[in-house]
């Protein structure tokens, strides 16, 4: 696959471009809209949240940030690596070129909004008095398997999308499920050890608490959250490459 990236890089990199610049395209702010975008939906959650949520949380507008940063991250690559294959078709049904490349470059421009975001974040837990240490650098370790775990994810989905128009319809209710499922605004301290381990079976949750944990907590998070994050990162790569190669040839009937 690398091999085939290099071959087709000057075509990758332009999609890259064109999907970055896209999403903001014919707006005045242009890209600062990736950072005002999340500022303003953490904005609104703070307001209505901290209230209820935040009064014996601490950090709390750090550990929403972290919350939404990830989830933010994880619903945008996949939704737009959902369409990658259908809104490309025109270019690859005259083209022979790899078609996972459209997907990757979906995936590269939602990560590119993520890093600026992450710049963000980081700030904000400068002016909250965090202290920053040598484990920040463990952050790269839930990022890369978050990036594994939407690129698989994206694999299903855009295969999916090319068979069945009606998956885009039922992905906005799984995503909407997986946030508030993801204890993005609220704690589970108040649950039952027994609950509080059920929401290890939700792969963003784990990848959000691994962020706060480094970040608010201070400390490096335990072998099963490691092995939980790599886990849900190569089932959902393994699934989706597998969906990918049986269905590959029914594409181009399906467009």
């Amino acid at each position: 696959m690398i091999e085939k990236i290099k071959r087709y890089r000057f075509l990758f990199e332009e999609l890259v471009k064109r999907d970055f610049t896209k999403k903001y395209k014919r707006t005045i702010l242009g890209i600062l809209w990736s950072v005002l975008g999340p500022l303003m939906t953490l904005g609104v959650m703070a307001l209505v949240f901290t209230q209820f949520f935040g009064r014996n949380t601490a950090h709390y507008i750090i550990y929403l940030f972290c919350g939404n940063l990830l989830f933010s991250y994880f619903r945008e690559s996949t939704s737009t690596g959902m369409q990658a294959l259908y809104d490309n078709h025109s270019i690859f049904s005259k083209v022979n070129v790899p078609k996972y490349m459209f997907l990757l470059s979906k995936n590269v421009a939602a990560l590119i909004n993520f890093g600026i975001n992450l710049v963000v974040l980081f700030i904000f837990a400068a002016f909250d008095h965090i202290v920053f240490s040598w484990r920040f650098l463990l952050l790269i370790y839930p990022v890369l398997c978050l990036v594994v775990f939407n690129l698989g994810m994206g694999l299903i989905l855009s295969a999916l999308y090319i068979l069945f128009r009606d998956i885009r319809y039922l992905y906005d209710i799984f995503t909407m499920l997986i946030m508030y499922l993801s204890a993005i605004f609220y704690t589970i301290d108040s649950y039952s050890p027994t609950v509080q381990e059920l929401f290890n079976l939700n792969p963003i949750y784990v990848y959000i608490r691994y962020f706060r944990e480094i970040i608010i907590d201070g400390q490096i998070p335990n072998v099963m959250v490691h092995v939980l994050g790599a886990a849900y990162a190569l089932i959902a790569l393994g699934i989706g490459a597998l969906i990918y190669k049986k269905q590959n040839y029914k594409f181009l009937y399906y467009i």
